[in-house]
């Protein structure tokens, strides 16, 4: 899907239904934001799957990983 929208002036962009419907983004949904060459990309990110399957420690340390990853957005 492609779709053509406008930033306001304190740079909010607002994703259309159809695409949020599309990956199934909801409100409180967190996203990842990169900057590849003169793209921006956007990725629905689920913390708890990111925590769980990168952290081989103990479920403290898994939390003390969200925590980090939580105060980063």
């Amino acid at each position: 899907m492609e779709t053509i929208t406008k930033v306001n002036k304190k740079g909010i962009i607002v994703i259309p239904k159809g695409i949020r419907d599309e990956i199934g983004l909801k409100e409180g949904d967190s996203v990842k934001i990169t900057v590849e060459g003169n793209r921006i990309v956007i990725e629905k990110i689920d913390l708890w799957d990111r925590v769980w399957n990168c952290c081989k420690g103990s479920a403290e340390e898994a939390e003390k990983e969200l925590d980090e990853e939580e105060e980063e957005f």
